[in-house]
């Protein structure tokens, strides 16, 4: 089952995954390095499969919930 998080929240990246996805209208595939482990970000909405799309510094970008934690709440 995956993370459930707040449009408007935000989250940190706790792993990078071995590609990103762009949130744009044409998807493209980036390198992992475009964000970095603890950068954080703000969800802006859900997509299918467990996708979030989040906005960072360098852009918006799909990212599984595998991959990010909460920082709205503290850890438990």
């Amino acid at each position: 089952m995956s993370k459930e998080f707040a449009i408007g929240s935000k989250v940190r990246v706790v792993a990078l995954p071995p590609y990103v996805k762009t949130a744009d209208p044409m998807p493209m595939l980036r390198p992992p390095d475009v964000i970095n482990t603890g950068e954080e970000g703000i969800v802006v909405d859900r997509r299918p499969g467990g996708y979030w799309g989040i906005r960072f510094a360098k852009g918006t970008f799909l990212l599984d919930s595998q991959y990010i934690e909460s920082t709205d709440t503290p850890p438990g």
